[in-house]
């Protein structure tokens, strides 16, 4: 089962995916009104299954939104081989740091968004003004509800402005958290009905002027970390009241001659869940 979040006559609604439209569910006499409160349900599945539908929209005529309402959006770093050697290729000075953390027990895990600098499907992220090497990193995004348990899966960007984290290590927090730095969708897969998340690939590709400019793709699989090993790792000392996201890390990063323009196409496709798409704007 797939949820999303859309709009409809104006109104924020939740709607069930079905094959090419979304049916939308009718909250009024239910005791969940949110997309976080389904998720935060013991059994969301049943929960929908159990929700009259109101209309249905094809999915292309739909206005999808970002399928986070308060939770905070978190991520995890050098979780790949490939990321680990992209890092120590942005800074010899903290090459060892990130060889380390790649097979250090700990894991890396850093704060990504509030949920008013994530976008959606169709919806543009920013470039930063003082960045001139800028990449998105395709993430397998984890849902979690307040328990920290994963109720879904969705796509994830990571926007990351490589020559300012490359500058420095401390500023991690300036290269990754910024104005539409973050994008989910373009809904969510609930963890039935996700297949083999082992298996599943993730493909990243960038059109600028109706090229494809950047296609690479890779696995889950080549993770060198579980989700449930980070998700325990980010719940250490720390309470989500109102669930989150977590950002898996990435396993695609363009060479260090190639940065994102304003105008670009990314489009991430993950197995199980579909394609989130957003254009790329700076300033």
């Amino acid at each position: 089962m797939k949820l999303a979040k859309l709009l409809v006559n104006d109104s924020v609604a939740i709607g069930r995916v079905a094959d090419q439209a979304i049916e939308v569910l009718d909250l009024g006499s239910s005791d969940v009104t949110t997309l976080q409160e389904i998720l935060a349900t013991e059994k969301p599945v049943e929960v929908v299954a159990n929700l009259p539908v109101a209309s249905t929209i094809n999915i292309a005529d739909a206005t999808l939104l970002a399928p986070i309402d308060d939770q905070e959006v978190w991520a995890a770093g050098v979780t790949y081989k490939r990321s680990q050697t992209a890092r120590m290729e942005e800074s010899e000075a903290a090459a060892s740091c990130y060889d380390r953390v790649y097979n250090s027990p700990r894991p890396e895990i850093f704060f990504k968004a509030t949920p008013h600098r994530v976008r959606g499907q169709g919806d543009a992220l920013r470039i930063r003004q003082d960045a001139t090497w800028n990449v998105p990193e395709p993430e397998l995004a984890l849902v979690l509800n307040p328990d920290l348990q994963i109720v879904g899966y969705t796509v994830g960007n990571d926007m990351s402005s490589r020559d300012i984290e490359g500058d420095n290590p401390l500023y991690l927090p300036q290269a990754k958290m910024y104005d539409q730095c973050c994008g989910l969708g373009p809904w969510i897969t609930l963890s039935e009905s996700m297949p083999d998340r082992d298996q599943a690939t993730i493909d990243l590709k960038i059109v600028r002027d109706s090229k494809v400019v950047f296609d690479q793709a890779t696995s889950v699989q080549q993770m060198a970390r579980t989700p449930e090993d980070l998700v325990q790792w980010l719940g250490r000392d720390n309470s989500f009241p109102n669930g989150a996201f977590l950002l898996t890390g990435t396993g695609i990063v363009p060479d260090s001659d190639f940065t994102l323009s304003a105008g670009d196409e990314v489009r991430i496709t993950i197995d199980g869940i579909g394609t989130l798409i957003n254009t790329i704007v700076q300033g």
